[in-house]
């Protein structure tokens, strides 16, 4: 049975979404106003660093209040929250402490990308924060409805029907009933939101509110939806934190920007080397595989950068740098593969169309074999080396306890970009380099087998 062509116009415009991809993805879109800068798409300037390439922050939490009777189960609970919410602003590259016996928390993270004041004070704040979010009748504290910490299943940032940016809010089976009755008694009257001490919202309510779910009005913005519906997912603090601003240390890098520009600078000149030595060795299927080469490492800088709406910046590490070139490598093996594949296929005999069809379908299952098997160690990697309340994490839990903070953050950078580089090869290297070649092989200036990997004279 004859395969169905490609499109002619199919390899012109998948090359140029890959530009538009990489130059969006490397440099970022965005405007200045006299000294304002707009960012409309973060680029790889706006990677935040770990500590070992930018360096970073070392805190130490206390309680707030000396007389109240803390156990190890509570500063362990503390712990876990803090950990939750440095992951939850995509903060991997953290080590958080627990001493027990002085009841303090050590917390070392790095600097935000566009940190430029380096406030230590400034760059902690939020973490010691309880982030208790209530319901109460009225508008003071005094009688509470609902308390956030039992009673709200999980929280989700959104646009409502009118395009104002809301939190909405998903109750427990008891948080609905509770919602419902106290909504059902309160109609005309007020219900207050607090966020610890701050009140944050109070709506009238209009009717009894029955379906589980609620939603938080009046915010400035996607940023600040995101950050409040990541404090009620991070859970509050058993009790509140305070920072001793005389134990504030700011960490020195262990490399330094001078390494990272070495670093860049040797991979993308590795990066030109084995492109060029792709195009000498396959010929035309060496310059769509360069392209696709190209549309991975793109897609997997996006997914580092923050460069999709309402994201945060992931926290780059020197293993995730590994992670990245490891992807990067197995793209280039993904392409090899194929290029191969369809030099056997003119062995046999095949015209250019079916040897590019058979080539692809014969390197698939080798290709989708390998890239599968990194994608499942990469997911275990990321959970059991991501936040503590995962199902991975609990089940790794006796093991990871062998190893210290410092390691988790690393493997869990280099299991991410390791991840999202694969998955990016599987839709460069497998989907786009196929349809690329099969679009560019129908143009008759192409039409020769011996730029796919065929004899010259065929």
């Amino acid at each position: 049975m004859k395969s169905k062509r490609t499109g002619k116009p199919v390899f012109f415009i998948v090359f140029v979404l890959i530009l538009a991809l990489a130059y969006s993805a490397f440099f970022g879109i965005e405007n200045y106003y006299g000294d304002t800068r707009k960012v409309y798409v973060k680029g790889a300037g706006d990677i935040r660093w770990g500590i070992d390439i930018r360096g970073g922050v070392e805190a130490v939490f206390s309680p707030d209040k000396e007389d109240v009777d803390i156990t190890d189960d509570d500063m362990d609970a503390a712990k876990a929250i803090i950990e939750t919410r440095l992951v939850n602003k995509n903060i991997t590259d953290y080590e958080v402490y627990t001493d027990n016996d002085n009841h303090q928390i050590i917390v070392r993270f790095p600097w935000a990308a566009n940190e430029s004041d380096f406030d230590a004070a400034e760059a902690v704040r939020e973490l010691g924060e309880t982030a208790l979010l209530t319901f109460c009748r009225g508008e003071d504290q005094s009688d509470v409805i609902l308390s956030g910490a039992t009673d709200i299943d999980h929280a989700q940032a959104g646009v409502d029907q009118d395009g104002n940016y809301v939190v909405y809010l998903y109750f427990t089976n008891v948080g609905t009933g509770k919602f419902a009755t106290a909504t059902a008694q309160l109609v005309g009257s007020t219900i207050s939101i607090w966020m610890d001490e701050t009140e944050i919202s109070a709506p009238k309510v209009n009717q009894a509110i029955t379906d589980g779910s609620a939603y938080i009005t009046g915010l400035g913005g996607s940023e600040e939806a995101k950050e409040l519906a990541d404090k009620i997912n991070a859970g509050s603090l058993p009790f509140a934190l305070t920072v001793d601003n005389s134990k504030l240390q700011i960490i020195s890098p262990s490399l330094g920007s001078d390494a990272l520009r070495v670093m860049l600078i040797a991979g993308s000149i590795a990066f030109g080397i084995v492109c060029l030595i792709m195009i000498l060795r396959y010929r035309l299927n060496g310059v769509i595989a360069a392209i696709a080469l190209l549309g991975q490492l793109a897609g997997t800088i996006a997914c580092i950068s923050g460069f999709f709406p309402n994201t945060s910046s992931f926290t780059l590490t020197v293993p995730g740098i590994a992670g990245i070139i490891l992807s990067v490598g197995v793209g280039v093996d993904c392409n090899v593969i194929a290029a191969e594949r369809i030099r056997e296929e003119f062995k046999k005999g095949k015209t250019i169309d079916g040897a590019i069809d058979s080539g692809f379908k014969n390197a698939l299952s080798a290709i989708i074999d390998g890239n599968v098997t990194i994608v499942i160690v990469s997911i275990v990697l990321i959970g059991a080396f991501g936040t503590p309340d995962n199902i991975i994490a609990k089940i790794f839990s006796p093991l990871m306890s062998l190893f210290g903070s410092s390691i988790t953050g690393s493997i869990y950078s280099f299991g991410y970009t390791l991840l999202v580089g694969v998955i990016f090869n599987l839709i460069m290297g497998v989907l786009a380099s196929k349809y690329m070649l099969k679009s560019i092989s129908q143009l008759k200036v192409f039409r020769k087998p011996w730029l796919y990997g065929g004899k010259k004279n065929a």
